[in-house]
């Protein structure tokens, strides 16, 4: 989840899917699931056994030297987002926000583990973005326009998400990448840590700029920022609303969906989560100053991560594992470009 770092524990523990990359697509054309890739398939028997939590893998290894990393680039972040900021007033509000994304998602983590549950990760994830995007509003003091428009922004994006999510979990009744992990403290517990960072990098540029000193005027970024979140908010959400429908449809069982949005693009989604959080960037930037432009490299993570690292990539190799070799597929895939859509 975590561009460079993200390699190795990825390996260790499946990424939180109110990311977009396991959000709505597992492959260009299945049904919105919560398969993992290949390294979280569930062993046949994943049931705790008494010793599973004094069992030390190779995957547990990974797990444990990468959580300490996870929380340090947090720490950095934090820094970065708050300018710098002496804490001799207190904890400035974006720092406050970073430690809420993670101690949020530890706190869950112990009933989930207890009760060996996944089924309230995605929406603790949706709620962290709600958590931290109020209280970076609220304790920040400013209730100018530029913080009220960012806050509605993040609210009603993670609303969207989390609403989704909690109805697909609960259909559902399970989240298969979490098998084999469950019963294993640390690599369970990394992937609550990793939501953590995963939401205080997407919503970095807008938590910055809510609680930043610098309060500007609404402009011409203003205005160009929010048409193109607009634009990537009504893609993403009708793409999701394309591909429920057409896997809702017994007749399409079996079928990779070539219509609507998805005749544009193979991953229509993943343009529309991209495009929306450049939107964020382009009215967050004339607020933020001195280290809080390290922020504005949120929306460049999403892309890498997407494109380059677990989203795209693994989903193109699923397709190709299933419907690989038919003419219709190997058509669509030539005639389709995988994220920028064919104007």
């Amino acid at each position: 989840m975590v561009g460079r770092i993200g390699l190795p524990l990825c390996k260790a523990v499946a990424m939180p899917t109110n990311h977009p990359a396991n959000q709505f697509n597992p492959s260009p054309n299945q049904a919105p699931t919560n398969r993992a890739p290949h390294a979280f398939k569930s062993p046949a028997n994943s049931s705790p056994s008494p010793n599973t939590f004094f069992r030390m893998t190779q995957a547990d290894r990974q797990a444990l030297l990468a959580t300490p990393f996870v929380v340090l680039i947090g720490i950095g972040f934090a820094f970065a987002g708050s300018n710098g900021a002496p804490l001799a007033h207190g904890i400035h509000p974006f720092a406050l926000s970073v430690a809420l994304a993670f101690i949020i998602n530890w706190l869950a983590f112990i009933p989930a583990f207890i009760w060996q549950t996944e089924k309230y990760f995605d929406l603790v994830g949706s709620l962290s973005y709600i958590t931290v995007a109020l209280v970076s509003f609220i304790y920040s003091g400013h209730r100018d326009p530029l913080a009220c428009l960012l806050l509605a922004m993040v609210l009603i994006w993670a609303a969207r998400l989390g609403t989704f999510l909690f109805k697909r979990i609960h259909k559902s009744g399970k989240d298969g990448r979490f098998d084999a992990m469950k019963p294993s403290f640390i690599r369970f517990s990394a992937a609550w840590t990793l939501q953590g960072l995963w939401v205080t990098f997407t919503a970095a540029a807008a938590l910055a700029a809510i609680s930043a000193d610098f309060r500007p005027q609404l402009g011409l970024a203003t205005i160009l920022g929010s048409l193109i979140w607009i634009a990537g908010f009504a893609i993403e959400a009708i793409a999701d609303l394309q591909k429920s429908r057409f896997k809702a449809n017994p007749d399409n069982q079996g079928k990779f969906i070539s219509s609507g949005l998805w005749s544009r693009s193979r991953h229509p989604n993943y343009f529309g989560e991209i495009l929306l959080w450049i939107g964020v960037a382009f009215i967050a930037f004339p607020a933020l100053q001195g280290w809080q432009y390290l922020t504005l490299l949120s929306p460049v993570f999403v892309a890498i991560l997407l494109c380059k690292v677990s989203g795209i990539p693994l989903l193109e190799e699923r397709a190709d594992e299933k419907w690989g070799g038919q003419p219709d597929y190997e058509a669509y895939k030539k005639n389709t470009p995988v994220l920028l859509p064919r104007i």
